[in-house]
């Protein structure tokens, strides 16, 4: 077990930064986030900023654990990854699938919010035939946006031309989830925002919700939480896809360090979403030949200054991470068991 760190120290060499995206992603186009510096190196803090401090805090220990913990012992080196395709027009899937040479998989975002039923369908249903043309493996995402008719409907039109590896989030509710797996047997359901939103992680799996865990170390709080989260799931036969909050590259190795540290990854892990900024805080390998590697991030100074937050942004950011250092501190004593 570690102490919480003290706000002083927590700040001494945090840096907020932002970053333009080079395409609409949960309705944001560029992403902020706190780089938190430690005796272990690096961490983040970036929960989207609809989330109140109770949630928010989670993020914190998560970065926290990184800066002043670091990585659990990993078993490989890396990481098998999926391309991810935002709810672009058909006709832009394949310079985007470019981004991410090799990958086998993809996930490809659909039931876009805003737009009506019918036109979401028919977009969805080019989207994800464009990409088939390109990858052989395609998983859809539709971050809760369908009632449950809507996804028995939208997902038998998603697979009359082939299969899925598993649809991510149909419906928002475990008991929608719970509906559609009834009624589409041959359809993997998997459950994201259902496993990071609720106080029990196992309450989605032991409902009967889910055939796939996508977990992400932010909302979990820590790379360690991920990793022993996934051994109580094995128990259930339920696997896991580690995947990324739209994390910088900082952010983006701690879920590479969790999925690096599992037992089995039988999925391709959604970890290379940093292809969607103009700029990230550091230089990468990228992805190659459907993978990408593990290890130390360390930001560069000179992307730190050029990607550098307004002062009226970072202030609010600052102030947000004194508040959730002090949800953490009421919490349970120490930070990472």
């Amino acid at each position: 077990m570690s102490a919480l760190p003290s706000v002083d120290d927590i700040l001494a060499d945090a840096v907020v930064v932002s970053l333009p995206m080079r395409v609409r992603f949960r309705g944001i186009t560029t992403r902020e986030a706190v780089l938190l510096r430690g005796p272990a190196g690096w961490g983040e803090f970036a929960p989207f900023v609809e989330y109140d401090d109770d949630e928010a805090a989670h993020w914190l220990q998560a970065g926290l654990e990184a800066a002043w913990l670091g990585p659990p012992a990993p078993v490989r080196t890396r990481v098998p990854v999926n391309a991810t395709v935002p709810a672009v027009p058909a006709h832009d899937v394949a310079e985007v699938l470019s981004r991410f040479p090799g990958a086998l998989a993809a996930k490809v975002k659909v039931a876009e919010p805003g737009r009506d039923p019918a036109e979401n369908l028919a977009r969805d249903l080019a989207r994800v035939r464009a990409v088939r043309e390109l990858v052989p493996h395609v998983r859809v995402d539709a971050n809760g946006g369908w009632s449950v008719d809507e996804a028995v409907h939208a997902l038998t039109a998603l697979t009359a031309d082939g299969p899925l590896e598993y649809a991510e989030q149909p419906c928002a509710r475990v008991e929608e989830l719970v509906e559609v797996r009834r009624r589409l047997p041959g359809v993997r359901i998997a459950a994201d925002e259902s496993i990071r939103k609720v106080s029990d992680p196992l309450r989605v799996v032991r409902a009967g919700a889910a055939d796939v865990a996508v977990v992400k170390v932010p909302p979990l709080g820590g790379m360690r939480n991920v990793v022993a989260l996934a051994e109580q799931l094995s128990g259930y036969g339920v696997p896991v896809v580690v995947s990324s909050a739209l994390d910088t590259a900082v952010g983006m190795s701690a879920g590479l360090a969790a999925a690096a540290a599992l037992p089995e990854l039988p999925y391709a892990c959604g970890l290379a979403t940093g292809r969607l900024f103009h700029h990230d805080v550091a230089p990468g390998e990228g992805v190659r030949d459907g993978s990408t590697s593990t290890g130390t991030v360390v930001p560069d100074s000179a992307r730190l200054r050029e990607l550098a937050a307004s002062e009226e942004r970072a202030r609010w950011w600052l102030d947000r991470v004194r508040r959730c250092r002090e949800v953490l501190a009421g919490r349970e004593a120490g930070l990472f068991v």
